[in-house]
């Protein structure tokens, strides 16, 4: 791991860190899923929150945020499909989510290891 890999990871853990319980808890789950899904994602600040991204000079692909909802997203700079079935032609790119079960932390790798399948 670089430097800035190493400086960018830190960031993240400690913006994670600063977070009010229980979205702390639930925030450093969902960020430890992320890495362990796709551990070739570097962890990284994008826009004030926890991102992850290709490279520390690529934009983000995932981002998390901690807003009136914690919120998992897949950004505009990753390669999207059509859903199929019943969203036809839309691309899913945003789950809101209050805690991590093990049915979600399953689902949370699927949509990462997504974007960079």
């Amino acid at each position: 791991m670089s430097s800035k890999d190493e400086k960018n990871l830190t960031q993240v853990i400690e913006k994670i860190s600063k977070m009010d319980e229980p979205r702390r808890s639930v925030m450093q789950r969902v960020h430890d899923i992320i890495v362990s899904a796709a551990p070739t994602l570097k962890p990284r600040i994008w826009y004030g929150m926890p991102a992850y991204a290709k490279s520390a000079s690529t934009p983000a692909l995932v981002t998390l945020r901690n807003d009136d909802r914690l919120n998992l997203a897949i950004t505009e700079k990753a390669a999207f499909r059509a859903a199929g079935g019943a969203d036809g032609q839309l691309m899913p790119a945003a789950w809101f989510f209050e805690t991590v079960d093990e049915e979600t932390a399953q689902r949370i790798a699927e949509i990462v290891r997504s974007v960079v399948d």
